[in-house]
């Protein structure tokens, strides 16, 4: 059998979904996953490095720090190709061990496992929030649903906090605080832009909306990793199945004297534990997340009713079907991918170790070509200079490559703070009866901090023709 994910929910029909609280071994790895990750989201932007935000995306200034690194726009290249290898690493573990990344590490499962853990404190397990669900408005069920959805909403405040810390930083958000009157009540709120409170409203609200009320329905309508996993699974991807031959035909263990039966005995605890509501004895379904709360539940029910464990596994289609043979872990698409993704590594780590931490251009004065005064021809030049490091440093100005071109700036050596980028006029000048029109010429720029890092422009010089005009 080709088990190919297809949807299996009617719109039309969606219900909210209570899940049941399990615990077990995958359950605790999701834990360990899910919550490690999040701790390190909102941890991160109190991290420094040389007394600065180590991961810092500084829009405003078109500054990006990644701890010891400082990337321009121009520098979009790295992001864009650290994006694509992300992609095709992502592609390889789908092939591999199919959703994965939906079940541990998807921001969308992290935030709706913690809403949904904020509904259970307050509202209880699965049966009291269904009853709860269904009971007219009371003091009871009024208390209840302000508090979940208080909490829920302070996390979704804390969450827009942390993820505009990482463009705004954290000392604007944190250091800056001033006194605000906002309703008769005295507050203290920092002080950022306009356009940065609009950026945490929304923010706000997409977490609040997603998490607490969209939930798996993100997962069904919008994200489209789920309808093109197809492409990607074939008969020896890790999944989580179901194994028909052993728990066919389903049935309660009492009737096993009269009626034949399977090991499954039709508890539906999987279907009460996932998080998608979907029954993953159908088969493999476009909802299902793996997150193997169902291999738990199922594991669980296996040890209380004396049967082995693994009606619901992890495995592949060829284990499911004899016939088929044995499950190969290396084919030939995971190997193009793996050789896709040491190649794409090894250019990204040679492009940034080879990266020099200065960035110069050189851009003509178009105004006029040349100027003759007093003997001499000169060429005017705008020169900017980028410092890429985390440090202030003096830059070495001079130019090679004619030893008649000497250079007229007002900055020999230019100091510059780290970070900054700076663009200033320079003159290139030689004797009117040494001119030679179009003469190469390089500006060189040399890093007093270390002068390993150096940058040459190439350009040239124009001058008159001999016989040309001299005005």
């Amino acid at each position: 059998m080709n088990q190919i994910p297809t949807q299996t929910l009617d719109p039309d029909q969606h219900q909210r979904i209570f899940t049941r609280l399990i615990t077990g071994f995958y359950q605790n790895i999701r834990l360990l996953s899910m919550y490690g990750l999040l701790i390190l989201f909102f941890i991160l932007p109190f991290f420094r490095y040389d007394g600065r935000q180590a991961l810092w995306f500084d829009i405003p200034t078109q500054h990006f720090y990644i701890f010891g690194l400082t990337f321009f726009p121009q520098d979009l290249f790295y992001l864009a190709w650290l994006l694509i290898l992300a992609a095709i690493v992502l592609f390889a573990v789908t092939v591999f061990t199919g959703r994965v990344f939906c079940g541990y590490a998807c921001p969308q499962t992290i935030w709706t496992h913690l809403y949904m853990s904020v509904e259970r404190l307050f509202q209880g397990p699965r049966h009291q929030r269904i009853r709860l669900s269904k009971q007219p408005m009371n003091a009871s069920k009024l208390f209840k649903l302000s508090a979940t959805h208080l909490v829920w909403i302070v996390i979704s405040v804390a969450t827009a906090l942390s993820f505009i810390s990482y463009v705004v930083g954290t000392d604007a958000l944190y250091s800056s605080l001033s006194p605000v009157n906002w309703l008769g009540m005295g507050m203290w709120l920092p002080e950022i832009s306009v356009i940065t409170w609009v950026f945490f409203a929304i923010f706000s609200i997409a977490t609040y909306l997603n998490a607490g009320f969209m939930r798996e329905q993100m997962c069904f309508y919008i994200c489209p990793y789920g309808r093109f996993q197809s492409v990607m699974l074939d008969k020896d991807s890790l999944i989580v199945s179901y194994d028909p031959a052993r728990g066919e035909p389903r049935g309660k263990k009492k009737l096993a004297a009269e009626v034949a039966t399977g090991d499954c005995i039709d508890c539906s605890m999987c279907v009460q534990v996932c998080p998608t509501g979907i029954d993953i004895r159908d088969g493999l379904q476009m909802e299902c997340i793996q997150c193997a709360a169902c291999v738990d539940a199922c594991n669980d029910i296996m040890d209380k009713v004396g049967s082995p464990r693994g009606l619901i596994r992890y495995t592949t289609e060829r284990n499911l079907s004899p016939s088929e043979g044995a499950t190969r872990i290396f084919r030939p698409k995971l190997g193009v991918y793996l050789i896709a993704i040491s190649l794409m590594s090894c250019i990204f780590i040679y492009a940034l170790l080879g990266r020099v931490p200065l960035e110069v251009d050189v851009m003509r004065d178009r105004t006029t070509n040349y100027r003759i005064t007093q003997g001499l021809v000169e060429n005017d030049y705008l020169l900017s200079i980028s410092n890429k490091t985390q440090i202030a440093d003096v830059y070495d100005i001079r130019v090679e490559g004619n030893p008649a071109l000497t250079l007229n700036s007002r900055w020999g050596k230019m100091p510059m703070d780290a970070g900054e980028n700076f663009t200033f006029p320079v003159s290139v000048a030689t004797l009117q009866d040494q001119a030679q029109s179009n003469t190469p010429f390089e500006f060189v720029i040399t890093s007093s901090n270390n002068p390993d890092t150096q940058v040459k422009r190439a350009t040239v010089f124009i001058a008159p023709e001999i016989n040309g005009d001299q005005s």
